[in-house]
C-alpha cells in the first residue's frame, strides 16, 4: 500500500487553512485589544449570549480539554475580563460573570470578527461555502461514526 505525505492531503489543507486563518486572525484582534486571544474572545461570545454555560460546556464550544480550559478561564480571571460566582443552584460550582472589562472587549471585538470572516471568504460564494459545510459535516460523520474500514 502506497501512502500519502501528510502534507498531500485534504486534512492537510484543512489543517493549514485553519492555523493560517487563527494567525491572521489573532494578528488583527492583537492590533485592536491588548492581551486577549481568539479562544478567549470566543468564550466571552459565548458565556455573552448564554450566560448559563459552565465550563465543561463553553470548553466542548471552543475545542479545549478541561485542563485548557481551566487554565483559560484562570488567566481570564486574573485578566478581570470574568469573575467566578458561587452558583447558587450548585455550590460546587461556580458560575462565571463578564466584568466591566469583558464587556469592553465584547463591545470591540464583534466588528473585527466581521471584518476577518469577510476578507478571508472573499471571492467565495454563498453555494461554494454550502457544499463545503456540507463536504466537512461528511468527514465529521464519518469520523464520528467510529467505524474500521
Amino acid at each position: 500500500m502506497n501512502l500519502s505525505l501528510p502534507s498531500e492531503t485534504i486534512f492537510h489543507a484543512i489543517e493549514s487553512t485553519i492555523k493560517e486563518y487563527r494567525k491572521y486572525a489573532q494578528k488583527n484582534i492583537t492590533a485592536a485589544i491588548d492581551n486577549v486571544t481568539i479562544d478567549q474572545g470566543l468564550v466571552l461570545l459565548f458565556l455573552n449570549e448564554h450566560p448559563d454555560l459552565n465550563q465543561k460546556e463553553i470548553a466542548e464550544l471552543v475545542f479545549k480539554d478541561n485542563a485548557s480550559m481551566t487554565r483559560m478561564i484562570d488567566n481570564m480571571v486574573q485578566k478581570k475580563h470574568l469573575k467566578r460566582a458561587m452558583n447558587p443552584e450548585d455550590r460546587r460550582r461556580y458560575k462565571l460573570e463578564i466584568t466591566d472589562k469583558g464587556k469592553e472587549v465584547l463591545r470591540i471585538l464583534p466588528p473585527i470578527i466581521h471584518r476577518n470572516r469577510n476578507s478571508s471568504l472573499k471571492g467565495i460564494t454563498k453555494e461554494e461555502i454550502d457544499q463545503l459545510e456540507t463536504i466537512l459535516g461528511k468527514i465529521r460523520s464519518n469520523c464520528s461514526k467510529n467505524t474500521t474500514p
